[in-house]
């Protein structure tokens, strides 16, 4: 993990929030790099499960909600970790990572004191709305994007003219005061995630699980992760969080170990119940065709942007001998790399560096390109592999000549000659979602 977090840096993938102060422990900035990528995850996200599909729709709520959305939902009562207090160094740690006898995992440094009692901690962080201190009001930040999905069930449904089986999709931020954020971005307390509430006749539910784990599954693959560092693990009955009846993830072979990528939940009619409960509302269901109501059930699909960016490097990292040289490349899938191609004049002089960005700037229009003249041609693309650029495409006497150009190909290092009228067309056929 070590080479993968100074690349992020080094290359303007991560970097850590207030840096120059000290940084700010669980909280991560995405550079000019890294929000690229991240974008396109999520973009990849989107158009796979909402933008091809004719059963979901898209939604973008507020990170603020009433409070009661999150009593109702039972995160006041039930969301917390249990977390020990070291007595001698008095950090705090989660109870669940390590056996209750055990001491302090600060040990060299605090000389293993005993540890407190575990007591129970909500990882919500609080925040007052209102204009003056006698007049404010305590919410939170949401823990999660879902809830708003819920609450606004029946707006969506009516509005589009959607009915189950049908499923309601967001990307978007998400707050959590985890008591020991670790491991870079995987364990954070500013997040995003990607999560789609999947309404279906509660009879149907069983068969739409089924379908979601196999789709989930594919859209990983389909990015680029590799399937041998990739399992299933179903959570046994007795850790069920309080509204599933089922739940399932994809992990990730991480660096560090394995870890949740992604949750597949049957939250069976618990939310839309809950919120019809607190809220006086009606959030059932009436099906015209079979003249009944019903209280749908969810099966919810949900997934860490952050999470798969990181699985994303931590796949693509590669270091490997050329020529005697240690070559440090991130073999990203050519649709979710930060940039598609680099266009590199062999030179900067006799015309070719002016060819070059002409060029660079007609296929900005379609798509990520960068401009690089500076160094060696060898060392740029040294740079564009560690960037993981998938194509290196360079402007260089011959083109002068015929309007020809050589694309090297970042994995396999070959390189092929083509007119520079057809590299559009050619970069589309392999950059672009199909």
């Amino acid at each position: 993990m070590e080479q993968i977090v100074s690349l992020c840096k080094r290359r303007g993938f991560i970097f850590q929030s207030s840096g120059i102060y000290g940084g700010i422990n669980g909280c991560w900035d995405f550079g000019p790099l890294g929000v690229e990528l991240k974008r396109n995850i999520k973009n990849d996200w989107w158009w796979t499960f909402v933008q091809q599909r004719d059963d979901i729709v898209g939604l973008d709520s507020s990170i603020i909600a009433h409070p009661s959305v999150w009593k109702a939902s039972g995160h006041v009562d039930e969301f917390h970790d249990m977390l020990v207090d070291c007595k001698e160094c008095k950090k705090r740690f989660r109870a669940d990572h390590f056996n209750s006898d055990e001491d302090c995992p600060n040990k060299p440094k605090c000389g293993g004191a005993h540890l407190t009692e575990p007591r129970a901690f909500n990882m919500m962080l609080k925040t007052r709305l209102g204009a003056s201190d006698d007049s404010a009001v305590d919410t939170y930040l949401r823990p999660e994007t879902c809830q708003s999905i819920f609450v606004d069930f029946k707006d969506v449904y009516t509005s589009s003219r959607m009915a189950p089986p049908f499923g309601i999709a967001q990307i978007g931020k998400a707050f959590r005061n985890e008591i020991n954020p670790r491991n870079f971005i995987f364990r954070s307390r500013e997040f995003e995630q990607m999560e789609i509430e999947f309404f279906c006749r509660p009879e149907e539910e069983a068969q739409w699980f089924e379908q979601w784990m196999h789709d989930a599954w594919n859209w990983y693959l389909g990015i680029g992760l590799t399937a041998s560092k990739m399992r299933w693990y179903e959570h046994p009955k007795e850790s069920l969080s309080h509204y599933s009846k089922r739940t399932t993830d994809i992990e990730y072979e991480f660096t560090f170990g394995w870890g949740e990528l992604q949750g597949l939940a049957n939250r069976g009619s618990y939310d839309l119940t809950q919120h019809s409960k607190h809220s006086g509302k009606d959030l059932s269901f009436f099906d015209p065709d079979k003249k009944e109501r019903y209280t749908p059930s969810v099966i919810e699909p949900s997934a860490g942007a952050d999470r798969t960016t990181l699985a994303i490097l931590c796949d693509a990292y590669y270091e490997e001998q050329v020529e005697g040289e240690q070559r440090i490349v991130m073999r990203f899938h050519p649709r979710i790399a930060p940039i598609k191609a680099a266009i590199l004049p062999l030179v900067k002089k006799d015309g070719l560096a002016e060819i070059a960005e002409g060029f660079e700037k007609s296929l900005r229009k379609k798509f990520a390109t960068f401009y690089d003249q500076g160094g060696a041609i060898g060392r740029r693309y040294r740079r564009m592999d560690e960037a993981g650029t998938p194509y290196c495409i360079c402007v260089d006497y011959q083109t002068k000549e015929d309007e020809t150009v050589t694309i090297r190909d970042r994995d396999a290092m070959t390189q092929v000659r083509m007119k520079m009228s057809e590299v559009s067309a050619w970069l589309d056929e392999r950059v672009s979602p199909k």
